[in-house]
């Protein structure tokens, strides 16, 4: 395990592209390296690798290929918590209400039913190593899908997000509809204005589907937590034979959990009332037509066994996510605003979302 961040470290301090990353409740820790700073790019999904979306889905996403890669077992029984008490930083909070305002006023007004409205907030480190910030994200968020992300012309970006955006296995696909937040309790109970919202999302992604015309089932809606927070989620099933997985991908990004109903509108009412650039936060990462074999032996036939292969993308929506830029990390938090959203309460919501990251930061 030594060898495995060192050489996240060493790739790091060369200014070389990486991605290192663990899916939720796997013990597996995996990262790609690329050996020079060229820019590969995404152009309709039959490429294979690592893949990192912008929210705006009309710019391509970055692609770090499966080439040269590096496992490891993460094991967390070994490993030292770090457990912090963060308190509500309200630094932005008059400008974030007056934002949910305006999203609330202009639902009411045009044919908007929800906008899902962000911010930024920054915090000022004295040591800023992304490495053992991913360490500490293993350690603390095991159910949810943490990385972090190098590339040298653009970035560094860490995470660890609860959102499914698209998993497939051969030709079957999985999904969700993922809403509403509250902070985590025995005793949670969701408001009506949370069940509407989680009712939006499924309703969208059931109607974009079906434009498509693929087959699916949608499961019933259930409390899950990720960290200290709860959402509502919904798991949608089908298959997609004679479908193109962009197009599947294409109708599902940005997905009303992280731009709103209807897309395109509520999209340019993001561009041109957030007044900051999301980059990749509200896009989607992961495994992209990832290639995997394995024998299985064939009954009633004695010692043979044949291959069976599977291609599989695991994509998660880039929630509860920071950039780390020198001694500076950004923040990025927001919440889906519908006409009965109240802004302080909204403005709350999105503090309570920051914890996530804070936790890695602040010891």
């Amino acid at each position: 395990m030594t060898d495995f961040f060192t050489k996240i470290t060493d790739q790091f301090a060369n200014k070389l592209p990486f991605v290192a990353y663990r899916k939720p409740n796997e013990i597996f820790v995996n990262a790609l390296f690329q050996s020079d700073s060229t820019i590969n790019y995404v152009d309709d999904y039959s490429e294979e690798g690592f893949v990192f979306a912008p929210f705006d889905n009309t710019q391509k996403p970055v692609l770090l290929s499966f080439d040269n890669s590096l496992t490891t077992i993460f094991n967390h029984q070994n490993c030292e918590l770090v457990n912090n008490e963060i308190e509500l930083v309200l630094s932005g909070k008059e400008q974030y209400e007056k934002l949910i305002s305006e999203g609330i006023t202009a639902i009411k007004q045009t044919n908007l039913k929800k906008v899902v409205l962000s911010r930024v907030e920054e915090v000022t480190l004295k040591k800023s190593c992304p490495i053992t910030l991913f360490k500490r994200a293993l350690e603390q968020y095991q159910n949810a899908f943490v990385f972090v992300w190098y590339h040298p012309k653009i970035g560094c970006w860490l995470g660890a997000t609860p959102e499914v955006l698209l998993s497939t296995r051969n030709n079957h696909f999985k999904t969700m509809a993922l809403a509403g937040t509250q902070v985590f309790s025995d005793n949670l109970i969701w408001e009506e204005k949370e069940k509407d919202e989680q009712q939006i999302v499924t309703d969208y992604i059931a109607e974009s589907l079906k434009s498509k015309e693929l087959k699916f089932q949608i499961g019933e809606s259930y409390t899950t937590n990720a960290g200290h927070l709860a959402h509502i989620r919904t798991d949608i099933t089908g298959s997609f034979f004679g479908s193109n997985l962009g197009d599947i991908i294409s109708v599902l990004h940005p997905t009303p959990a992280v731009c709103g109903l209807p897309k395109l509108e509520s999209k340019a009412f993001i561009l041109e009332n957030e007044l900051y650039n999301r980059t990749f936060y509200t896009g989607f990462l992961g495994e992209l037509n990832k290639t995997s074999q394995r024998h299985k032996n064939r009954r009633n036939t004695e010692n043979f066994a044949y291959r069976i292969t599977t291609k599989s993308s695991d994509l998660y929506v880039n929630l509860r996510c920071m950039e780390l830029k020198n001694d500076t990390v950004k923040i990025y938090v927001g919440g889906g605003i519908t006409a009965s959203s109240n802004p302080e309460k909204e403005f709350i919501e999105t503090c309570n979302k920051t914890k996530t990251m804070k936790k890695l930061i602040i010891s």
